[in-house]
């Protein structure tokens, strides 16, 4: 299937950057060739306005951007959950424009993490540690971030429960509150283990991977491939006792970021074990948030609260689906993922970019951080920026991709 002419046309804004822009011959013979070459041109320019918005922003930052109020980023000084994002995205920056100011950047944020390697009170390392430790050892050859990020995975197997074969969520270990609580989230912080587990030779760090992946595959998947954001265990049996919600509408709704989580995080289990049933999971995911995708290609913030289709947008679960999809289409050599992911981006970079605002200082606006709080409605996020650099990256230039974030099979 190729590129939809519709989708990759239902704007203004899509239709002029189509206008002007040269095709030879061989790429205009046909609508599905003029069809990608849009594309391709869309992602391009959607790739270079990200960096020279970071251009022009970030070397007035200081701190972690946690995301935007009136369009001005607000910080953390010590990352909170998101803080690996913005030396990630810095790196990415780098490998597209090739100017060493981002690496002298990327470097110096990641700098500030070095405390949280030791942190055992969040599941969130691997997004704190593998986008600014793991890809800056991988650009740089440096050992002291290849021994920091493995540092950080022995923190977060601290917070495996051998009775429940899960990794807790949320909370200091000493800290009976949410003691047995799951999240579809932790399924994008696996990598770190898998990663420590290939540096060290410890089996122990991928088995816990494993058995957090097939937990989670066992009890958040439904029928319809759907899933719920949270499932709680008792945490002293390991006995499940059902599913539930934080930033979904409900336990029976299905949160898109969540889902995109998911999505990514079993295809890169698959990646990382060559386990088939993962990749059938991650399938099941994809399907049914494709399912659910309206005819803008922008995901709605969840799929199955009340006003879903017609409901406030997440562009961040739409470019982190995208990075799934991508990953999906390569793994099961099925091209309509493919075209999937490519229609989700071209989506995203025609209308929720920030290109229309002098004072934007994020490159993706259209986020939604935590509806049910009422928390960062259709703002921007650092997580969508990076994964928008990163989603391009795999389309326009895949061997940079992967020299930051590791795209092999083992």
């Amino acid at each position: 299937m190729s590129v939809s002419r519709r989708t990759l046309l239902t704007s203004a804004a899509g239709a002029a950057v189509a206008v002007g822009a040269g095709t030879s011959p061989a790429t205009a013979a046909t609508p599905e060739n003029a069809d990608a070459a849009s594309a391709t041109r869309t992602l391009r320019q959607a790739a270079d306005y990200a960096v020279a918005k970071l251009r022009a922003v970030a070397p007035g930052v200081t701190a972690f951007p946690v995301g935007t109020k009136f369009e001005k980023w607000t910080y953390s000084q010590n990352g909170d959950w998101v803080g690996g994002f913005w030396p990630g995205q810095l790196w990415l920056a780098w490998l597209h424009s090739g100017e060493e100011q981002f690496k002298t950047l990327a470097l110096a944020s990641a700098e500030k993490l070095a405390p949280r390697r030791t942190d055992t009170t969040t599941h969130d390392l691997g997004f704190l540690f593998y986008p600014s430790w793991v890809t800056a050892w991988r650009l740089t050859g440096d050992e002291k971030w290849r021994a920091g990020a493995v540092q950080a995975a022995s923190s977060l197997i601290k917070r495996y429960n051998p009775a429940g074969r899960f990794i807790r969520a949320w909370g200091a270990l000493s800290d009976p509150n949410n003691a047995g609580r799951v999240i579809m989230d932790t399924m994008m912080n696996l990598d770190l283990l898998a990663f420590a587990g290939a540096q060290t030779g410890d089996p122990q760090y991928l088995e816990i991977a494993v058995a957090h992946a097939k937990t989670t595959q066992r009890n958040f998947l439904r029928p319809d491939g759907s899933s719920p954001h949270v499932f709680d265990f008792d945490p002293m049996t390991g006995a499940p006792i059902g599913p539930n919600t934080v930033q979904g509408y409900s336990p029976t709704s299905c949160w898109s970021r969540g889902q995109a989580w998911g999505l990514y995080g079993f295809t890169t289990m698959h990646r990382r074990t060559g386990d088939a049933e993962f990749l059938t999971t991650a399938r099941r995911l994809a399907d049914f948030a494709l399912s659910r995708l309206t005819p803008d290609n922008v995901p709605v913030w969840d799929y199955l609260a009340p006003q879903a289709p017609h409901d406030i947008k997440d562009a961040s679960a739409g470019v982190i689906m995208a990075c799934g999809l991508l990953d999906l289409a390569e793994l099961t050599h099925r091209p309509h993922y493919r075209d999937s992911a490519l229609r989700i981006l071209t989506a995203v970079s025609r209308t929720c970019l920030t290109t229309n605002s002098a004072r934007a200082e994020a490159s993706v606006a259209r986020c939604t951080r935590h509806r049910p709080a009422e928390d960062g409605i259709e703002v921007s996020l650092p997580y969508a920026d990076y994964y928008l650099l990163e989603a391009v990256l795999r389309v326009l230039d895949r061997p940079k991709a992967d020299r930051a974030i590791d795209l092999s099979s083992w």
